[in-house]
């Protein structure tokens, strides 16, 4: 069963990429706690990918709460991992009484915070071909038929977008992969396309995507996921930047994202 404090006051939710080539090559950034932690990453891809995400985290942190200057280095900032997994943000040993989500791939990071109490999860995904095997087994009925009726080209981004958004909501519940792919359901956030049932799955979500192509938003579109166990919805964002698909979620309504 899915359980979310459910707000609704509109919040906002703020955002940084990073690659690799941004991390410093020394460490006097992290703290003792997490000079400890690297410490015991004796594998090179492990390190650089740890590296990449604290470094990610600290400066998202840093920025939004505008310590990012020289009298608030991002050594006091830590960052811990909850039982979950999920990132915590620690200021001088206490709570910073923020949220954190964190999300790494192919030598790119992207850090979502938002204010406290808030569940959130965000992630970043790689656009590339994904088989026939991959569909069938980590995608529902619903949404294989969406995969089935999309141009073959519009394939890599559509998919890359329902497995994002997928981790993303299964993050906000503090679960991440450990559940079931197919407990969630993603939708685009449609405008008036109830009932028009001449129209194939992908007509409706690219009717549903031009709608909300609001350039306001800085290419951010809306979408939505339902947990089955529960029914309940929750909305979210998403954007294609590059060859990546972006997702960001939460348990209350989310304004557009916005940049650090």
């Amino acid at each position: 069963m899915v359980t979310f404090s459910r707000p609704t006051i509109a919040m906002s939710v703020s955002w940084l990429l990073r690659a690799e080539a941004d991390v410093p090559r020394d460490d006097h950034w992290l703290c003792a706690n997490e000079e400890i932690r690297l410490s015991g990453l004796h594998v090179a891809k492990r390190r650089s990918d740890w590296r990449l995400g604290r470094w990610t985290a600290k400066c998202a942190v840093a920025a939004y709460l505008g310590r990012a200057d020289r009298t608030h280095p991002l050594r006091d900032i830590e960052i811990r991992s909850a039982p979950s997994g999920a990132p915590e943000v620690f200021l001088g040993g206490q709570a910073a009484g923020i949220a954190l989500s964190l999300s790494h791939r192919d030598g790119t990071a992207l850090g979502a915070v938002v204010a406290p109490g808030i569940a959130i999860g965000c992630d970043l995904e790689l656009i590339e071909p994904r088989s026939d095997a991959f569909i069938a087994d980590y995608f529902t009925t619903e949404e294989q038929a969406l995969v089935a009726s999309a141009p073959v080209l519009d394939r890599p981004v559509l998919l890359a977008l329902l497995w994002s958004a997928k981790e993303s909501a299964l993050k906000a519940v503090g679960e991440g992969l450990r559940l079931d792919t197919r407990s969630v359901l993603v939708r685009a956030d449609c405008c008036d396309i109830s009932g028009d049932s001449g129209r194939t799955p992908w007509d409706q979500w690219a009717q549903s995507s031009r709608c909300n192509s609001d350039s306001g938003h800085d290419g951010w579109r809306p979408l939505q996921v339902c947990y089955l166990s529960d029914g309940h919805s929750i909305r979210g964002w998403w954007q294609r930047r590059s060859n990546f698909i972006l997702t960001l979620v939460a348990d209350a309504p989310l304004l557009p994202p916005v940049s650090l």
